[in-house]
C-alpha cells in the first residue's frame, strides 16, 4: 500500500471547531446555523467555511444556513467519529496518563482500552479506569483486544523501537506524540503531534501580538 495523503488537510483540521459550534447551536435550540456566524466565531471568511463544509457533502440553504442536526451528522460521519475506535496508549507517564483521562476522546468515538509501560511497577495499576500492562505483553494484548490504533507517548529515545514493535503486533495507525520521525511500513499511517511546535506558535503570537515593539516606552 502506498503512503496515503489526506486531501483537504487544512479543512479537516477546522472541522472540529465547526462541529463544536454546531453542537452549541443544537443546545441553544437553533434549527439552523449560518456559515457567516461560524466564520465570525472563528475569525474566518464565510467563503472558507462554505468551502470546508462542502467536503462533508452538506449544503446550506440560502438565507438560513446549515440545518444543525444534519450538519453535526455530516461532520461526524466524514471524520469517522460516528463509529467506535478502540486504542492503546504506549507510555503510561504524565502525558500518556493525561491523554488516557481526556474525556473528549470518547465523545468522538475513541476509547482507550489499555496502556503499556516499561516500568513493571505500573503493571496492574489503572489510569482513569484504563488497565496498565507491561510492555512485554503488548503483542499478545493487541491481538486479544483486536485494536489497530496506538497512541505513542514513550521517551523519544525509545520511540522507533516501540513503533517497530507496534507494527509487528498488528497496529496500523500510530498517533505519535514523540519528536521522532518514525520509520514504519507503508501500510501503517502515522500522525505526528509536535507539542513544541504548538508552543513555538503560541510564543510567536505572544511576542508579535502582545508585546510592545522594541524601543517603545511605557
Amino acid at each position: 500500500m502506498a503512503k496515503c495523503k489526506v486531501s483537504y488537510a487544512p479543512s479537516v483540521r477546522r472541522l472540529p471547531s465547526y462541529l463544536l459550534i454546531a453542537k452549541q447551536s443544537l443546545e441553544h435550540g437553533d434549527e439552523y446555523v449560518s456559515g457567516t456566524l461560524i466564520a465570525a466565531e472563528l475569525n474566518l471568511e464565510p467563503i472558507q467555511v462554505r468551502k470546508d463544509l462542502s467536503i462533508t457533502g452538506i449544503a446550506g440553504k440560502p438565507k438560513r444556513g446549515y440545518p444543525v442536526a444534519p450538519l453535526i451528522a455530516a461532520i461526524e460521519s466524514y471524520l469517522n467519529w460516528d463509529k467506535r475506535v478502540d486504542a492503546i496508549v504506549v507510555g503510561a507517564g504524565n502525558l500518556g496518563s493525561a491523554l488516557s483521562g481526556f474525556p473528549g476522546f470518547r465523545l468522538h468515538g475513541l476509547f482507550i482500552v489499555a496502556a503499556f509501560d516499561v516500568d513493571t511497577a505500573k503493571a496492574g495499576l489503572t489510569i482513569h479506569d484504563t488497565p496498565v500492562y507491561p510492555i512485554e505483553e503488548l503483542a499478545d494484548r493487541v491481538s486479544k483486544l483486536g485494536v489497530t490504533v496506538a497512541i505513542l507517548t514513550v521517551p523519544s529515545a525509545n520511540a522507533q523501537v516501540v513503533a517497530s514493535t507496534l507494527a509487528s503486533a498488528g497496529i496500523t495507525a500510530i498517533w505519535n506524540f514523540t519528536n521522532v520521525k518514525l520509520k514504519v511500513p507503508e501500510d501503517i499511517v502515522v500522525q505526528n503531534e509536535d507539542l513544541s511546535s504548538g508552543y513555538a506558535m503560541l510564543s510567536m503570537k505572544r511576542r508579535i501580538c502582545l508585546e510592545p515593539p522594541e524601543g517603545d516606552a511605557d
